[in-house]
């Protein structure tokens, strides 16, 4: 009979779950003691009927029994189940301490590449701890985007910053190796290893990666996680983020990088250094083929597209130059300008600095400095073949000493064809030269044995200045220096510091100081003319006597010795004791200030022997000086940077220069130029008479040759030469500013005017007068005899006619002034 929902509890019982035993023998059955029951024999019957009551008792059994152990499973998943979440809420707890604040990272500024330009753009140098340029994600073209997304992850935009899939593949996969091979990571957790945390491979780092993935999702944008990864990644080759990689590899700025070009460089990132086409092409391609299919699977490109970039064959750009800066020289003043802008996020870098350079210029400044000092190791013997000769200096003797950058007479004694090197003794010490590294003194590359041969003395340096090293330069010809200025804004054209064009080498035009020599002349004569003491036709003495005995300079030898002689030929011959005379007119101590006034800023003695130039200056601040006279007399402070734009493009103010100051009258200036310009006409750089433009001047050669200058100008540029021995050794005989230095100063200043219009030097409309003299004495010409033109600055000129000479010698004809 079938039990009824509605029976009672007892009928429920009695029909399917209570026991019919009776009391005795559930008693004896509990009782441990109690005689198991005697079960009958009994032989097995019919199966119940089905819809029996003792088929339903089982069913019922076993459903019951089933739900048991389903309550028992549930019951241990979910305390399972609670533990695994408190112990996970624990992990998070535990390894999310003490994290990096991913709200930072909206702010976050990775050390970029600082570029220094030239005036038009060109780039000179760059400086960096880490070769980087960040760019914006707005400037990266779709089809960079969608190639990296296809490359490394292709759901990005879909997911919350974890591939839980590939997480738990990476999982198995490192489970079944027993090491970590494979890490599942999303783009997100690819900036987060790389930004905020470090590339170790352990659990409890992988575990704060996933934390901050998170996190990072919640604070930044897609687009913003997206920016940060393409910005920071490691393309190979020294290079970070995309758009240094496209410079390298394509030689164009991210923006402007094609399909197949982008499909390139997001397949280098699974690894540069095996995927690089300047390392493997082919694997390159293979994975550029890889990039291009996952983006036309993944609906990311056009398949036509996709199917062109394919075909396209990966053509790189040329290999940049480690060593073709093309003014290396300017980069000690850009970093010390940045820091003083920027501060100490300065070294961050991302900032663009525009000089005034002039590629041009400083293409030929570099050629023409260059060629002047190959023209003097030519015709001095500098040059390989080098032979022993009886002109050799003595060797050095005895233990050569670190510091001081010292040059050193050593013997060879050794060739080595094999290794390209020749052992050199060097007193106590010996070494070895590179000829490799010595191609100025050695351009047709002759072998070790014929370079030099064995016991020929030559000037070395112990490389690092350290004679332990082992490792010696050549040391044998001078070095030289050139800085030019536009004449009217005194920026910086060109600036070359020597021979060779390395960064961090001994840059000359700012940090050598050496002695002027005869250039200084111009400056004493200026201030005689500056206090109307003294005009261009004062008779001045030459005769060392006229001193008193108190110095006694000897006139050099460009000078003919006669006396007395007016200002003008002094100046033009360099006559010394003219200018020394001069000097003690005016005051030592006032044409010291009046120096200063012109730019010379190094500390100058008020002596005597400042007339000749006796104390030491740089090449800028000579150029800074005879700049003043080529602009009328307006002194301006040389110009070297003309923007700086930090990380972002924003303008920077400049520390404020040295505001222009009027230190000459306009006259005043003419009149200086007019004596310069007699340098060139008859005096001691008549050489430069063979250029086409107009030109000002003055040579300068210092005692032994030690330093030979020519500083001069044109209408449009004015330009220092400096050559000499980093160790003041004399340059040799014959060797003055007019052989040494002017044809370095000819050279570029004709190819630095190829493109200026040719026009001459500007009188004022007023100051000045010119009238004719008598040329022995200075005076006014009397009347009928006639004389030459001088100017003068008006009310200087002379008054009284000079007496008439007593011979019938015809007079000489005007100065064609």
């Amino acid at each position: 009979m079938a039990t009824n929902r509605f029976d009672s509890p007892d009928k429920v019982a009695s029909g399917s779950h209570a026991d019919s035993r009776p009391l005795d023998a559930k008693a004896s059955a509990r009782s441990p003691h109690a005689v198991p029951p005697t079960i009958p024999d009994v032989q097995p019957g019919p199966p119940p009927p089905a819809g029996s009551d003792q088929q339903r008792r089982r069913k019922v059994s076993w459903k019951r029994r089933l739900r048991r152990w389903m309550w028992r499973i549930a019951t241990a998943a979910s305390i399972l189940l609670g533990l695994g979440f408190l112990s996970f809420a624990a992990l998070i707890l535990y390894y999310g301490q003490g994290l990096p604040e991913t709200a930072e990272l909206k702010n976050y500024r990775p050390p970029q590449v600082t570029r220094i330009l030239a005036r038009d753009g060109t780039p000179l140098a760059e400086l960096f701890t880490v070769r980087r340029t960040v760019v914006p994600i707005s400037t990266v073209p779709k089809s960079m985007k969608f190639a990296a997304l296809a490359a490394e992850d292709a759901s990005f935009y879909s997911h919350e910053g974890l591939n839980y899939f590939g997480i738990l593949r990476a999982l198995l996969v490192n489970l079944w190796s027993g090491r970590t091979r494979q890490g599942g990571s999303t783009i997100t957790q690819q900036v987060v290893k790389n930004v905020l945390l470090t590339n170790e491979r352990t659990f409890a780092r992988k575990i704060r990666e996933l934390i901050l993935a998170r996190r990072i999702e919640q604070e930044l944008t897609k687009d913003e996680i997206l920016e940060l990864y393409l910005n920071h990644i490691y393309f190979g080759h020294g290079r970070y983020g995309i758009e240094e990689a496209a410079r390298y590899y394509f030689g164009k700025s991210v923006r402007d990088v094609q399909l197949a070009e982008a499909a390139t460089l997001a397949g280098l990132v699974k690894g540069p250094s095996v995927y690089s086409p300047r390392v493997d092409l082919a694997k390159a391609e293979e994975r550029q083929r890889y990039v291009l299919r996952q983006m036309g699977d993944k609906g990311f490109a056009p398949l036509a597209d996709v199917e062109a970039a394919a075909r396209q064959k990966i053509t790189l750009a040329p290999l940049p130059e480690n060593n073709a800066e093309l003014a290396p020289e300017v980069v000690a003043e850009v970093e010390r300008k940045l820091v003083a802008v920027a501060g100490p996020q300065a070294d961050q870098g991302g900032y663009t600095v525009t000089t005034t350079i002039d590629p041009k210029l400083q293409s030929a400044a570099r050629a023409a400095v260059r060629n002047n000092l190959d023209a003097y190791a030519a015709r001095r013997g500098l040059v390989a073949p080098l032979k022993r000769g009886k002109g050799d200096p003595a060797p050095f003797k005895g233990t050569p000493t670190p510091g001081g950058g010292r040059v050193y007479n050593g013997v060879v004694t050794k060739a080595d064809d094999g290794r390209g090197t020749l052992t050199v003794s060097v007193g106590t010490a010996e070494g070895t030269v590179k000829l490799d590294k010595a191609k100025r003194y050695n351009p047709r590359n002759l072998p070790p044995s014929q370079f030099a041969e064995v016991g020929k003395v030559v000037r070395v340096t112990f490389a690092d200045d350290d004679p332990r090293s082992g490792r010696l330069e050549l040391a044998l010809g001078p070095q030289a220096a050139l800085v030019a200025l536009d004449v009217r804004t005194a920026e910086v054209l060109a600036v070359v510091g020597g021979y060779d064009a390395v960064r961090g080498a001994l840059d000359r035009t700012r940090s050598a100081h050496r002695q002027p020599a005869s250039t200084f002349k111009p400056i004493v004569y200026s201030y005689g003319i500056h206090t109307r003491v003294f005009t261009a036709a004062s008779i001045l003495e030459t005769e060392p006597a006229a001193l008193g005995g108190r110095y006694r300079p000897a006139n050099y030898d460009e000078s003919d010795g006669q006396s007395p002689r007016r200002l003008r030929e002094a100046l033009a011959t360099s006559v010394n004791v003219a200018a020394v005379w001069t000097l003690d007119k005016l005051g030592p101590a006032k044409v010291a200030a009046w120096a200063q006034s012109l730019g010379i800023a190094s500390k100058l003695g008020a002596d005597l022997s400042l007339a000749l130039g006796a104390y030491e200056v740089t090449p800028f601040e000579m150029v800074a000086a005879y700049n003043t006279f080529a602009a009328g007399g307006t002194y301006r402070e040389p110009v070297l940077i003309r923007s700086i734009t930090d990380p972002d493009g924003k303008p920077l103010p400049l520390p404020d220069a040295t505001p222009p100051r009027r230190v000459m009258e306009e006259a005043e200036g003419y009149i200086m130029t007019s004596l310069l310009r007699s340098v060139v006409e008859t005096g001691t750089a008549k050489r430069a008479r063979s250029m086409t433009i107009p030109v000002a001047g003055k040579t300068g050669t210092s005692n032994a040759a030690k330093d030979t200058w020519f500083v001069g100008y044109s209408p449009a540029i004015a330009c220092a030469v400096w050559t000499g021995y980093d160790d003041a050794s004399p340059l040799g005989a014959g060797e003055t500013g007019g052989t040494t230095s002017l044809p370095a100063f000819i050279a570029f200043m004709q190819e630095a005017h190829k493109t200026i219009p040719r026009t001459d030097f500007a009188a004022p409309q007023v100051g000045l007068v010119r009238v004719p003299i008598d040329p022995q004495t200075g005076q006014l010409a009397p009347l009928g005899v006639g004389g030459i033109e001088e100017v003068f600055l008006a009310g200087t000129e002379p008054t009284g006619p000079a007496e008439l000479p007593s011979s019938n010698e015809p007079a000489p004809s005007l100065w064609p002034f």
